[in-house]
């Protein structure tokens, strides 16, 4: 199973494009994008430990150590890219619009910095697995830069669209994870130290380091039915009508 929301495959990916990967995390789609090809890959994020930590995994991968690297990261704000307009041919924006009290602020930005013909890739959480964690612990969404929403993919894809974006797949991703998000929401105040949430912790890393058949068939057949995340695609068109640009 593998860490990554976004499937590279669906992203078209060229040596020639600039990528951006907005609020980058500790790096997971950013380095895996600069290693599968030489293309050049900025990760962008407010929290400068996530960033250090980003910048640390790039020191462990031969492919990065070079004088001109294609994978970098940079602190700052999705309000307030600074970056010039129609500058990148893919932007990434995974798991990050729910922590955004003015997602839509992202969205335009996201809009002004990619070029016409070049494609968007979301994702956030899915509703119902995303809403019993909420019933289970207010802690889980309560905690200093935690889920703000839960989504309505319908609703987010509308807003996407009145943006000029054209979706072309969508799907889900990583239904093994909800049982131990829902572990953790219902033992919030143990944590990791409880048998039944470590358990399913070792379970999930045991399954990424020897991905085998059987659970790669699992997430394949659950994901439709309890994935975690929501996944779209979308092609920015040429022209934006002017009635549409605000959202």
């Amino acid at each position: 199973m593998s860490l990554e929301t976004i499937k590279s495959a669906y992203l078209e990916l060229h040596p020639e494009d600039y990528l951006l990967d907005l609020g980058c995390g500790e790096g997971r789609h950013t380095i895996s994008v600069g290693l599968e090809t030489k293309l050049q890959a900025i990760g962008l994020d407010l929290s400068y430990q996530d960033l250090q930590t980003a910048r640390g995994r790039l020191k462990d991968f031969d492919a990065f150590v070079s004088k001109e690297p294609n994978v970098g990261f940079i602190q700052g704000s999705g309000h307030d890219l600074p970056f010039a307009d129609q500058i990148f041919n893919k932007v990434i924006c995974s798991e990050v619009l729910e922590h955004i009290p003015d997602f839509k602020s992202f969205l335009r930005e996201i809009r002004r910095v990619i070029k016409p013909g070049g494609i968007f890739a979301v994702s956030v959480p899915t509703a119902v697995p995303e809403w019993i964690c909420w019933q289970l612990s207010d802690a889980y969404h309560e905690v200093e830069g935690g889920h703000v929403r839960i989504f309505n993919a319908q609703q987010l894809h509308r807003d996407i669209e009145k943006l000029g974006f054209k979706r072309f797949r969508r799907h889900k991703a990583h239904a093994l994870h909800v049982p131990y998000w829902w572990l953790k929401c219902l033992f919030w105040r143990e944590g990791a130290q409880h048998a039944l949430v470590d358990f399913y912790h070792r379970f999930l890393v045991w399954d990424l380091m020897k991905n085998p058949w059987l659970t790669r068939w699992l997430d394949r057949l659950l994901n439709p039915l309890i994935g975690k995340s929501i996944v779209m695609y979308y092609v920015a068109t040429d022209l934006v009508d002017d009635s549409t640009k605000e959202i």
